[in-house]
């Protein structure tokens, strides 16, 4: 039996009044649906679609309250599952985001071969060279941090919001669980992890014109640091000691012991040997040294373990 492939388009619409009909335009027949999301925008830019955008593929979502990017694809999200939507596109509607990419993201949820595909920014250093400083070292600094709370090592630029998801998987996501503000795209990550998700980066380019970000880093850096390692820490009990307990989940317990046990004993007796004036013997520097060698020696081969670990088959074959 075939089935039919619906392809929906979500829209967050937050001050983009401007430039959210070229965007809108710019989709191919290729998209079924198309959600804009007006999240409470002071410029009315859900009222100015309804008025000016004649697409019979359009319709207009409104909040009344203000809910965040995440929470703007969230409503998105529910509308093209209540659509039958096969695959549901998030493309921003500040026009950096180039709609006639779409077919490029959803070709490998459709071949089978992800669950879930977001952008990257990074794979062509012609490209790298237009992107703002800031949001260079920013990425850069943010997609390490990804990499050890999500579990994904082999994916870059998290913060990226151009993404495609097949809906049996979104239907495994509690949306209400998901950070709606500016963690949004990190934290879908780390709830795709938790399903066994596969996720596939695809190289794209994005366009910088004179839009200013409301993003700044001084603001969300204790933020975000919060909220990673809050996932760190549920992916690994998750992953390690509730659904699975493998070689690696001993090698995490035992050697964050053993590390922690070599610092804090041989600090202490650097911290004894400099108040006294005497200097610490050969077998009190061995007793810090082989915990603390031990102790990371098997985190690192932890870590090893976890790359490895990541999800490779695609989970929505097998979900109804």
């Amino acid at each position: 039996m075939t089935h039919v492939v619906v392809i929906a388009v979500v829209i967050p619409s937050y001050r983009v009044k401007a430039q959210v009909l070229d965007v809108i335009a710019r989709i191919g027949t290729e998209v079924t649906h198309i959600f804009v999301v007006d999240d409470a925008c002071p410029e009315g830019s859900g009222t100015h679609v309804r008025e000016h955008c004649f697409d019979p593929r359009v319709t207009v979502l409104t909040h009344a309250v203000n809910q965040g990017v995440g929470g703007a694809v969230m409503t998105g999200y529910r509308a093209a599952i209540d659509a039958g939507a096969t695959v549901v596109v998030k493309v921003d509607g500040d026009g950096q985001m180039r709609p006639e990419l779409i077919p490029k993201f959803v070709a490998p949820i459709l071949a089978g071969q992800a669950d879930y595909t977001k952008g990257n920014r990074f794979y062509d250093l012609t490209h790298i060279r237009r992107m703002p400083v800031i949001r260079l070292l920013g990425n850069a600094v943010l997609s390490f941090m990804a990499k050890l709370s999500t579990g994904y090592w082999n994916l870059f630029d998290p913060t990226n919001g151009y993404t495609a998801l097949h809906t049996r998987v979104a239907c495994q996501i509690d949306f209400d669980k998901v950070s709606p503000r500016y963690f949004f795209e990190t934290d879908m990550l780390f709830r795709l992890n938790i399903v066994r998700a596969v996720v596939v980066d695809i190289p794209m380019d994005a366009v910088y014109g004179d839009e200013r970000s409301s993003l700044r880093i001084t603001r969300i850096l204790g933020e975000f640091l919060g909220k990673h390692a809050r996932n760190l820490g549920k992916r690994l009990f998750y992953d390690y000691f509730l659904r699975d307990m493998t070689v690696a989940s001993l090698e995490l317990v035992f050697g964050a012991l053993l590390l922690l046990f070599g610092l804090v004993f041989g600090g202490y007796q650097w911290t004894h040997s400099m108040a006294v004036g005497k200097p610490t013997s050969a077998g009190t520097v061995m007793l810090a040294a082989l915990p603390t060698l031990a102790g990371l020696q098997m985190l690192l081969a932890f870590v090893a373990f976890d790359v490895a670990n990541q999800p490779r088959r695609p989970i929505h074959h097998d979900l109804d």
